[in-house]
């Protein structure tokens, strides 16, 4: 099973007889607020026009706990997730495409986190809703509840201690963008750095102009170049466990299993007990 669709694979897949499960869950950081910009409005984007038959998932609401000592996005309550996973229909037997406006950040949280508690068929539709030629609706569907419980560690889970080891014994990937790993500017979190150790691997380098994964072969290469060998384990984090989640995807695609560090760089700059580093040198 691949970790990807394509446009043209979900439109076929939706006319089958065991269509997948859809979740709309578009989202964009909101840093812009500070300066007086209104905030994203994933739900009014979803009322406006999704791709038939999605439900929308709320990333603040459903995908995480609110912003604490453990980050900005901690992981959600499992009850209250699986609740809403099953709200939009999803179940263990059947398959589940998860989307957003394009990005792909929030999509590949939802996709961590059901794989994470365990679903076994998860896949984020490449390119998100910019990819998709078909019709939009604006009805929003009423789905026969899902059976779907959650059930973690199915994938491997990083807290601050286990990222600060694995970036010693392994490769842990910063997915952030290069000036926030080197200390340049930090428009969110306490303080700019990163995490000593840490190699700097923006997310946004795994995807093409279009906004689409590049090829599997390439996204090796790329990681390769990184440090990621094949031997050592690898881990992820970025400013809170939502871009991460996209690169673990782009490790997935490549054929690279990845642990993800949720609380990434607004748990860990929160503790001035933690060491920080700046510079474009990991140590």
């Amino acid at each position: 099973m691949t970790a990807i669709i394509t446009a043209s694979e979900l439109a076929h897949d939706l006319t089958g007889e065991r269509p997948p499960v859809l979740l709309d869950v578009r989202w964009q950081l909101t840093a812009a607020k500070a300066a007086g910009a209104p905030a994203f409005d994933g739900r009014a984007e979803y009322a406006a026009g999704h791709i038939p038959g999605a439900v929308f998932v709320d990333l603040d609401g459903e995908l995480a706990s609110a912003p604490g000592a453990r980050g900005r996005h901690p992981l959600p309550d499992l009850a209250g997730f699986g609740a809403a996973m099953r709200r939009a229909g999803v179940s263990a037997d059947r398959p589940v495409v998860v989307y957003d406006g394009g990005q792909g950040w929030a999509a590949a949280r939802a996709w961590w986190l059901l794989r994470w508690t365990g679903h076994p068929d998860v896949r984020v539709l490449d390119g998100g809703l910019t990819a998709w030629e078909g019709a939009l609706s604006t009805q929003a569907p009423a789905p026969a509840e899902g059976d779907f419980e959650p059930a973690p560690g199915a994938t491997e889970l990083l807290d601050a201690d286990g990222a600060a080891a694995l970036a010693r014994s392994g490769v842990l990937l910063d997915a952030r963008a290069g000036e926030r790993y080197r200390g340049e500017v930090e428009p969110i979190d306490r303080v700019g750095g990163h995490i000593p150790g840490a190699v700097s691997a923006p997310t946004t380098e795994n995807v093409g102009p279009d906004g689409r994964f590049l090829p599997a072969a390439d996204l090796r290469d790329r990681f390769k170049a990184l440090g990621v060998s094949g031997e050592a384990p690898v881990g992820v984090y970025c400013g809170s466990g939502v871009s991460a989640a996209h690169e673990a995807l782009a490790l997935a695609v490549a054929g690279i299993p990845a642990a993800l560090y949720v609380g990434s760089w607004s748990e860990w700059s929160a503790d001035p007990s933690r060491p920080v580093v700046v510079g474009p040198d990991p140590q």
